[in-house]
């Protein structure tokens, strides 16, 4: 069984909806699961703990779902550019995995959620790839044969599937950004089992 982590973080239900879509677009490619994941928020320390299981959603992720898995998705929602500080927290934990080489040779994508147009889509999907080549994954983006991609009026990167939320947030994706989401789990899954034998010699 091919297993593609999908591990975000998320506030108001917007990046979930798309880890959701990525989720379904594993589940096209036979003996394939998708296991979706997320991180604590963070606080300063004058503030109580989050705690140590979420009230809802998705189980909080452990270091070892990432060495458990064959591929690998990433998502956040765009914080002036960037990626949210829980998920940079979560993956500045990830130095024991980086020496044991853990993620290096799987496949790995990432997404991302803006309440504007131009909200810093892209930069944050490149900023998520940083430490994903530093782990040595191999980052898979999306392809313009995609016919979604050129016909998205909303989210949707060659760097990765990303939903226009609106001031309101929420989860209520379009047919295109729903399109390009399954589309990167789909890959994902496909690139996981293809690549699982040869795992090894990309180490």
């Amino acid at each position: 069984m091919t297993r593609v982590l999908v591990l975000y973080y998320s506030r108001n239900g917007s990046t979930a909806g798309l880890a959701r879509q990525i989720a379904r677009g594993v589940g096209t490619v036979p003996e394939a699961e998708a296991v979706l994941r997320t991180v604590p928020p963070v606080a300063p320390e004058t503030r109580t703990a989050a705690p140590p299981v979420p009230a809802d959603g998705a189980p909080y992720a452990t270091l070892d779902d990432l060495r458990a898995c064959d591929a690998l998705a990433l998502g956040s929602p765009t914080r002036f550019g960037n990626m949210a500080a829980a998920l940079k927290y979560f993956l500045d934990g990830t130095s024991e995995l980086w020496l044991e080489g853990a993620v290096s040779g799987k496949p790995a994508g990432v997404f991302t959620s803006t309440s504007t147009q131009h909200g810093g889509q892209e930069s944050t999907l490149l900023s998520m790839m940083i430490p994903l080549l530093h782990h040595g994954a191999l980052v898979l983006g999306l392809p313009y044969t995609l016919q979604a991609l050129t016909d998205t009026r909303g989210g949707g990167t060659p760097y990765g599937p990303s939903h226009v939320a609106g001031r309101e947030g929420g989860d209520r994706l379009d047919e295109a950004e729903q399109a390009l989401a399954r589309a990167l789990g789909r890959r994902l899954a496909l690139a996981g089992s293809a690549l699982a034998a040869a795992r090894e010699e990309l180490r």
